[in-house]
């Protein structure tokens, strides 16, 4: 899980000010730090966290020269935050009138853009998902990325694309992957 000292080394342990935490989703001992990047139109990166063991719930990355918003939430408090949005009477998804939030789900991901943004860098502004095969399943896949000449990666990229393109179409839907989540388990015990 990340740390504040993760955090704080990803802003060069440049912190421009702090807060108490307004919402009660993350516990009493909630604070939040930031560093101002710039001016006040400039980069903002801030922190929300527990006072009492550093325990990170949330991070955000506004990157406002290019209209970008990242966030990461502690997976575990997921629930808790939607709940609080719901009861503050807050979109869940937007994090201001010009644009809606970009969750990222993979902590080196949002490390990494928070330190390019505060050393005010050029970084890979596509969102690293975590996928997880099979040790078989793998071994397949690697095969039909060389036989396509193309990285497991750029494998692994056109499908999640294809899968995108599909949903945006309506020609996949939940129930979809749940057919298809089910059929694979009932797979996996006949084996």
């Amino acid at each position: 899980m990340i740390t504040l000292k993760d955090f704080l080394e990803a802003i060069d342990y440049k912190i421009t000010e702090g807060s108490e935490y307004g919402w009660n989703c993350y516990g009493e001992h909630t604070h939040r730090v930031e560093r101002q990047v710039g001016d006040h139109t400039g980069n903002t990166l801030t922190c929300v966290f527990d006072t009492k063991d550093h325990f990170v719930y949330e991070l955000e990355a506004w990157d406002n020269q290019n209209d970008r918003i990242y966030r990461w939430i502690n997976p575990d408090y997921i629930k808790a935050y939607k709940k609080a949005c719901k009861k503050h009477d807050v979109d869940f998804k937007n994090a201001c009138d010009r644009a809606d939030y970009i969750d990222l789900d993979v902590e080196e991901d949002i490390l990494g853009k928070i330190h390019a943004i505060a050393n005010m860098e050029d970084y890979d502004t596509r969102i690293i998902v975590p996928v997880d095969f099979s040790d078989e399943d793998l071994l397949q896949y690697m095969k039909l990325a060389h036989s396509m000449d193309i990285t497991f990666n750029e494998l692994v990229e056109q499908a999640l694309k294809n899968a995108i393109d599909e949903v945006s179409a309506g020609r996949l839907t939940k129930e979809d992957a749940r057919a298809f989540i089910a059929e694979r388990d009932h797979e996996d015990q006949i084996s």
